[in-house]
């Protein structure tokens, strides 16, 4: 098994490398920045095809976290990065046969049926976006269709928990129950995608959802991701405290 992870500098990359380096899986970083601690990496932008052609020799699992993370400008962030740059990666992992794709998708996709219930949220509800950044996961949520349907691949579409990136979203953590019972800690992020690397090739499309546990209510279906093999081992702010001196 060898593994490209996209996104490899971010904050939750690091924590997959570390996770997967510990589990003495190969595995091969991208990023726009270098990777501290990953010997087999490159740096490119997502936008760049050759670049990408690169990372994929050899590759037979892609975790495609690499994005603009949140809300930003349309036009210079978000259309190059997370629309234009899924095209370029995905295209890449054509290119290079990868059977296994990963894609890091948002609890962001679904966000009003947090508010309008009922909960938890399972995998087939319609989508409510937030925002830009959303509606761009779910550009790419349906290309991953695209690639289970035409091409057979077996594709992962994870909407992920909330990450804090640094001390200020930290505190808005510390400071809402809601957030705090979508949390997902470094930790968990890593045991996540080490888990759905294994996950069978059957040649379909799923969409999963990874959290860490929550404080009060649940908000997005565990089941999905327990038939993968993950169990949530943290619960706020557990991977946080550091950002939160």
């Amino acid at each position: 098994m060898s593994v490209l992870v996209t996104g490899s500098a971010g904050r939750i990359g690091r924590a997959v490398v570390a996770e997967l380096q510990r589990q003495s899986v190969p595995v091969r970083g991208f990023d726009i920045s270098p990777t501290p601690g990953l010997a087999d990496s490159g740096v490119g932008s997502v936008t760049d095809p050759q670049a990408l052609r690169n990372a994929m020799v050899g590759i037979n699992t892609l975790i495609h976290l690499a994005a603009t993370p949140d809300d930003d400008d349309f036009h210079t962030r978000l259309l190059p990065n997370n629309v234009v740059g899924v095209y370029e990666v995905l295209e890449a992992a054509r290119a290079a046969d990868v059977r296994r794709l990963i894609l890091a998708s948002t609890g962001q996709v679904v966000w009003w049926q947090r508010f309008r219930g009922p909960l938890p949220i399972g995998p087939d509800v319609g989508p409510t976006p937030r925002g830009w950044y959303a509606a761009t996961k779910l550009f790419m949520e349906a290309a991953g269709r695209v690639m289970a349907g035409a091409d057979g691949r077996t594709v992962y579409a994870v909407r992920l928990g909330w990450c804090p990136r640094d001390a200020g979203q930290a505190q808005e953590i510390a400071q809402s129950t809601l957030a705090q019972d979508v949390y997902l800690s470094p930790g968990d992020a890593g045991r996540f995608f080490a888990a759905a690397i294994r996950a069978p090739l059957d040649g379909g499309f799923h969409v999963v959802y990874a959290m860490s546990k929550p404080v009060q209510t649940a908000t997005y279906d565990d089941a999905p991701a327990l038939r993968l093999g993950y169990e949530a081992q943290d619960t706020w702010p557990t991977g946080a405290e550091d950002m939160l001196r």
